[in-house]
């Protein structure tokens, strides 16, 4: 009969009401399939405040943060693991669009999960969307979860 067409599924979360829509969906669909699930969380980068003399601004994750997004990673692979889903889980650091890409490349997937933040198209224009970088960028499918009309709001 051949492989499920998704037996890897890789779902990428940040403790948001849209990254648990995004989990629920990936879940659901690894459950079906019988897809070994992979739960992505990438801790982003923040500025580090230096004086003005400094010619760049270096830019670090704090630990607290590390340690808030390998909960939520931890969490998530637990659910999975009671739902009878085979997961792993991966928390990265740095520029969020940037690792999930190379996840991505790195360890290839046959659909890539993403939540969806709803921004407006104003505001998508001038800070532009996680989900959208990733899908131009990635060799895979990716599927973009949104909240139902009636469902949690972003």
């Amino acid at each position: 009969m051949g492989l499920p067409p998704f037996a890897r599924i890789t779902v990428a979360i940040d403790g948001s009401k849209m990254g648990d829509v995004a989990f629920d969906l990936a879940l659901d669909l690894a459950r079906r399939y019988q897809s070994d699930l992979t739960v992505l969380a990438v801790a982003p980068l923040q500025p580090v405040f230096v004086s003005s003399a400094e010619p760049w601004v270096p830019t670090e994750v704090p630990e607290a943060e590390t340690n808030y997004y390998r909960g939520i990673v931890d969490k998530a692979v637990r659910k999975a693991g009671a739902a009878g889903v085979a997961a792993s889980g991966t928390c990265l650091e740095g520029v969020v669009v940037d690792e999930i890409i190379a996840q991505v490349e790195k360890h290839p997937t046959d659909l890539l999960v993403l939540g969806s933040r709803g921004l407006s198209t104003a505001k998508r224009l001038l800070l532009g969307s996680v989900s959208d970088a990733v899908s131009h960028h990635v060799n895979c499918p990716v599927l973009i979860a949104r909240a139902p009309a009636n469902g949690p709001k972003p």
